[in-house]
């Protein structure tokens, strides 16, 4: 389980939308819907554990959120500090990114932040070259889905995989999305839209095919995602809305489902995937 702890008005298909300068004027709904994520995974006796990549800017403004992720057991990783695509940054500046949101967030829970998911699974090998460069251990941004405009591509080929993970070199490893492969082709199952989209009993089918051919599945999603009543952005294109809106009213209920459909699997931190397959 990862979320990728971003609140409402932040996301990339709003961009065109909402001026990152009028950011703080908004209404700060994030710390109430990953409260809710956290209360339903503590609700189940087997205590699924979780890696919440977070905003920096998010950080900021609600550190107690992020100590308590941390105090529950769960990971805390890096989301980068304002959600700007890496590859609309310099190396420099991307590399300035990269650092301000680990050394933030790791003097909030005094320990080493290991990983980083890129913002709308942005990257490129020059990306994972500068992720590395800035201290951490893995990455989880690749996402194998083509049919997405935005989604970087990454080169894996001299990778060893072990069940989901890729090892790039002794100490940094890549966590791909779980996406569905038949036959040379990707379907998108990983999580966000396609979760809330897809019938519940094709994605749950699609994950144990996942599960049994590697072994692991990594799913994601936004606290956002969990919030029927956030405010509405009128002006966006109707794809975006759609995209965005779809089925909100039943993400909580799914998820708690999902849950419990896969009892008698662990559910575990990416660090603690990572440390498992020795990386």
């Amino acid at each position: 389980m990862t979320f990728d702890v971003e609140d409402w008005f932040q996301v990339e298909n709003f961009k065109p939308y909402i001026k990152f300068s009028t950011w703080s004027s908004f209404e700060l709904r994030v710390a109430n819907n990953t409260f809710k994520i956290l209360d339903l995974l503590d609700s189940f006796p087997f205590k699924p554990k979780a890696t919440f990549f977070i905003l920096g800017w998010i950080a900021q403004r609600v550190p107690d959120l992020v100590k308590e992720i941390h105090k529950r057991g769960h990971e805390v990783a890096s989301h980068g500090f304002y959600h700007h695509l890496c590859n609309d940054l310099s190396p420099e500046e991307l590399i300035r990114d990269l650092k301000k949101s680990k050394d933030f967030l790791e003097s909030l829970v005094g320990e080493k932040i290991y990983g980083f998911r890129a913002p709308s699974f942005v990257v490129s090998d020059k990306v994972l070259g500068l992720i590395k460069a800035a201290g951490y251990f893995y990455d989880s941004s690749f996402n194998s889905f083509s049919g997405h405009d935005r989604y970087g591509i990454i080169d894996l080929s001299g990778a060893k995989k072990q069940g989901v993970l890729y090892r790039i070199n002794s100490d940094f490893c890549e966590l791909p999305v779980s996406n569905l492969e038949i036959k040379g082709r990707v379907f998108p199952l990983g999580g966000g839209g396609y979760f809330r989209l897809l019938p519940f009993s094709l994605f749950k089918l699609g994950m144990e095919f996942v599960l049994k051919k590697d072994g692991a599945f990594i799913f994601y999603s936004h606290p956002w995602e969990y919030d029927p009543s956030q405010p509405r952005v009128e002006l966006a294109a109707k794809t975006f809305k759609f995209r965005h809106y779809v089925n909100l009213h039943k993400t909580e209920k799914r998820l708690n489902k999902l849950l419990k459909s896969f009892s008698e699997h662990r559910f575990i931190t990416c660090k603690d995937y990572v440390k498992r397959n020795s990386c």
